[in-house]
């Protein structure tokens, strides 16, 4: 099991022609050996699966990688448990988190951005 810092960048949409490096996540999840998060050692390690949201001039939103019902992947920032601000991975299961990749996120106001892997740094 590979712990993993992640680092995502909004790639090029309607909003951001150019894509831009001023949006996007980085995030620790377990990724095996083909890049895929690991669901069984997610569950041992959840505390450790940070996630920092970083949008422009705002202000960056800490949370979790969580795993909501039904087996989807998702962003988690409020503690209290409210879901209504979650932002979900599309497939998750099946990407690869390697740079250069795309990965799409469905975020808390109901939009799907695509974001590329810029890099992907075993922690241990």
């Amino acid at each position: 099991m590979n712990m993993t810092k992640i680092s995502l960048e909004l790639a090029r949409d309607k909003d951001f022609p150019n894509g831009s490096r001023e949006h996007g996540y980085i995030f620790v999840a377990p990724l095996d050996g083909d890049d895929r998060i690991v669901a069984e050692e997610w569950k041992t390690h959840r505390k450790e699966c940070l996630v920092t949201r970083f949008w422009g001039d705002e202000e960056h939103e800490t949370g979790h990688l969580v795993r909501k019902p039904g087996g989807a992947w998702a962003f988690h920032y409020d503690i209290n448990g409210d879901e209504d601000d979650d932002e979900t991975g599309y497939r998750f299961d099946d990407e690869r988190f390697r740079p250069g990749e795309y990965v799409s996120i469905r975020e808390h106001d109901g939009i799907t951005r695509t974001f590329k892997v810029i890099s992907a740094d075993k922690l241990r």
